[in-house]
């Protein structure tokens, strides 16, 4: 385990912000909450629970609800974030002057920036002065919040370069209940987080339309195909998305009443227009901005995405559901998997394909 890691900054009072905030405090480790709101600040610190994005739940009192950033982050060595993609880079900013040289940032947002396409990784390599020694790393994996703060079992992925750091981070967030597995893949444990929440939007619009089980079925699996593809042009290594921060990912957000991008797409299918269905929402679906991003990212990078792409068309376009389904059915045949050596250059040929 890290030694001397003192407070653990968590920078974000969302949902999942919060419930991480709970387990570390609940292992006996100090931690300082950044909550934007300072109304739901003085809240959390005069009841110890998040009204807003966690009603019910009894927060440790080892959790310190701070709204002063520049102090939550010169505070500690380690920090988790956890604020939405889109103001992801002016906090970041906020936080560069007070962050310790020896920092070690743990990415738990899941999205891309609309503008620059950069992930929540590459936003800070972009604002780090060069030759910095801050860690990098990316918490990713099928985890709601509710379930996790209600103590049932999840399995998340870890991923950094450095992979002693990464381990030693791996220590501290696990816990009998949480249970944390290690990666060295960064780039693909964050597209794969992004991406599926673009495929859940899609799946629950697949629902909304009442087409059944096996068009569920077949849009996660052919989804989980376009996201490898996006992942591994991006340097991923392919095995990631067979992991949990892929294909269990996707499952759960596909699938989970819980998801709040299933519930956006199955909404969308049932005919409600998006800026209807975002009015009456509190929390963010990151899936309604990713799209935009990845549309943007499949162009840039020459990877077909059909699924994400009428995604896009949907939400920014208004194009019809039923009428994009009908696009990716007729589309031309073929193989189901297509042999690529450029993509995968090793020398089992029989692990040579892409999906």
């Amino acid at each position: 385990m890290l030694k001397d890691v003192g407070p653990v900054g968590v920078i974000g009072a969302g949902s999942w912000g919060t419930t991480l905030a709970h387990v570390l405090a609940s292992k006996g480790l100090k931690v300082n909450l950044w909550v934007f709101e300072e109304e739901l600040c003085e809240t959390i610190r005069r009841t110890g629970e998040n009204s807003i994005y966690l009603p019910g739940y009894r927060l440790h009192q080892g959790v310190c609800a701070l709204s002063a950033l520049d102090e939550v982050t010169a505070a500690s060595r380690l920090l988790i974030m956890v604020v939405p993609s889109h103001v992801y880079r002016g906090v970041v900013k906020r936080m560069l002057p007070h962050l310790r040289e020896d920092a070690i940032v743990v990415n738990a947002t899941k999205g891309i920036e609309s503008d620059t396409l950069l992930t929540m990784s590459g936003i800070w390599k972009e604002l780090l002065p060069k030759r910095n020694r801050v860690q990098l790393l990316c918490l990713s994996g099928p985890s709601f919040a509710r379930e996790v703060i209600a103590g049932i079992p999840t399995a998340v992925t870890l991923a950094g370069q450095n992979l002693k750091i990464t381990r030693q981070v791996q220590q501290v967030l696990s816990t009998a209940r949480f249970r944390v597995y290690s990666s060295l893949d960064v780039i693909g444990v964050e597209v794969a987080g992004a991406s599926k929440n673009v495929i859940a939007l899609a799946a629950g619009a697949c629902d909304g339309l009442s087409f059944g089980y096996n068009a569920r079925a077949a849009l996660i699996t052919r989804g989980l195909a376009e996201i490898s593809r996006l992942g591994v042009k991006m340097g991923a290594h392919p095995l990631t998305f067979s992991g949990l921060a892929g294909i269990g990912d996707l499952l759960l957000t596909c699938t989970g009443d819980l998801s709040r991008n299933r519930t956006v797409g199955m909404q969308l299918g049932q005919g409600r227009k998006l800026s209807e269905i975002l009015g009456g929402m509190r929390q963010v679906a990151e899936g309604v901005i990713t799209a935009k991003s990845i549309h943007s990212l499949a162009v840039k990078m020459d990877v077909e995405m059909p699924i994400s792409e009428r995604v896009y068309r949907v939400l920014y376009e208004d194009k019809d559901p039923l009428l994009v389904v009908r696009e990716l059915m007729d589309r031309d045949l073929k193989h189901e998997m297509e042999y690529d050596p450029e993509i995968y250059a090793v020398n089992d040929k029989s692990a040579a394909y892409r999906l």
